[in-house]
């Protein structure tokens, strides 16, 4: 068995045979709707099925998962996110960025849907308000698009000589940081910021490729489902064109990115998997709040630092919340 096929399998992407489940007519079939890909998001996946489980439902016992994803091609996900329509499932998990949430609000207004964002979703119109979502969405939260200053300012600590830094983003996301303000805060540090854009295979080489040619000094990776699912091609890329680079989650450093700095990702599937049981307990979107993440981490890879020869400072790596060695 192919590597990809056997975590595929662990991840859960695959649906089961109809047959398996259509012979236990009282087990609730849900949705799960994910623009990334399903072979680096399986510790993810194993979360959301953690929270499902502190609401009593294990997966193939008492609950089917209808699983979707879009591999980074978010134009796939309307067809996706009807499908599982079609299926009349009981919910959907929109868990793989903001497109997913919106695609999948714009495929049902009664199908309860929760989700797992970076961006502020009363922005982004997918709900009324936080505290009363209204509709049939809720879901998390996790700090992501508005810590991308800040993620420029661990960029300028740990290459303190830089004085170009490049913003990498996936121009199809819906949720963008504030170029206005990623703007403001690189000149407050005597930045001068380049975006490069980037949504498949080849771009993401191209970007790098650019960034070393415009001689940015680090690059800061924004956050982005189709990124987040190539944390170790990311951290790959920067290695091989010795560009320290900055991330949104523990995932990119563990995979030897430089660091990251943002909430923890399967913190929010967990909670994704704790509503969506609620919801078949009989809960109704309306009465479950946005939750948010109000905590970042700072995770620190001293291994890849020495790699790009990078003597980073002690109160710096004093702050970090995890060093990698």
């Amino acid at each position: 068995m192919r590597r990809r096929e056997f975590i595929t399998l662990l991840g859960g992407a695959a649906a089961w045979p109809v047959e398996v489940w259509s012979q236990q007519p009282g087990m609730p079939v849900i949705g799960f709707l994910n623009g990334a890909s399903s072979w680096e998001y399986a510790h993810n996946v194993a979360a959301f099925r953690l929270g499902l489980g502190e609401t009593g439902y294990v997966e193939g016992r008492n609950v089917f998962v209808e699983y979707r994803w879009a591999e980074g091609h978010y134009d796939r996900l309307s067809t996706l996110a009807a499908d599982l329509v079609r299926r009349q499932v009981r919910a959907i998990a929109a868990a793989g960025g903001t497109q997913s949430a919106v695609v999948a609000k714009a495929a049902t207004t009664t199908i309860p849907i929760v989700f797992a964002i970076g961006a502020d979703p009363v922005e982004t119109g997918l709900v009324a308000s936080l505290s009363r979502p209204g509709g049939n969405l809720t879901g998390v939260v996790t700090l992501s698009v508005e810590l991308v200053p800040k993620r420029l300012q661990l960029a300028h600590e740990l290459v303190p000589a830089a004085t170009r830094v490049a913003l990498l983003v996936n121009p199809s996301d819906a949720a963008q940081a504030d170029a206005k303000k990623v703007q403001e805060a690189a000149r407050a540090l005597g930045l001068q910021l380049d975006i490069l854009n980037a949504s498949s295979e080849p771009e993401l080489d191209v970007a790098f490729a650019t960034a070393l040619q415009l001689r940015a000094g680090v690059v800061v990776i924004n956050a982005d489902a189709f990124f987040n699912s190539r944390s170790k091609r990311l951290a790959e890329l920067a290695l091989r064109h010795a560009m320290p680079a900055v991330y949104q989650y523990r995932e990119f450093a563990a995979a030897g990115g430089l660091a990251s700095y943002g909430s923890r990702l399967a913190d929010a599937y967990r909670q994704v998997g704790i509503y969506i049981g609620r919801i078949l307990n009989g809960d109704k979107p309306v009465d479950l709040p946005v939750q948010q993440s109000t905590t970042a981490e700072l995770i620190i890879n001293l291994k890849t630092a020495k790699a790009l020869g990078l003597t980073l400072p002690l109160p710096l790596l004093g702050r970090a919340d995890e060093v990698i060695e």
